[in-house]
């Protein structure tokens, strides 16, 4: 069930598009205010993110939220 799999699955698409930007994770947090080590466990599906956590790393990714749900790993 897809439910299940939801951090898992943010975190997958959060890591595609953070790779796209050339950043690493230590950087990317930094760019966007956030603890390492709390975005490597989102990243890696180990923590549920909310939604206002969400929204600021999609912010920093540069992508709309429809952008970045429009994946297959959500259909």
């Amino acid at each position: 069930m897809i439910l299940d799999n939801i951090p898992k699955l943010i975190g997958v698409r959060i890591k595609e598009l953070r790779a796209a930007t050339n950043l690493s994770q230590e950087s990317f947090a930094h760019k966007i205010g956030m603890a390492r080590t709390y975005f490597a466990e989102v990243e890696t599906g180990k923590r549920n993110v909310s939604i206002i956590n969400l929204a600021k790393i999609i912010n920093g990714l540069e992508v709309s939220l429809e952008e970045f749900f429009n994946s297959e790993l959500f259909v």
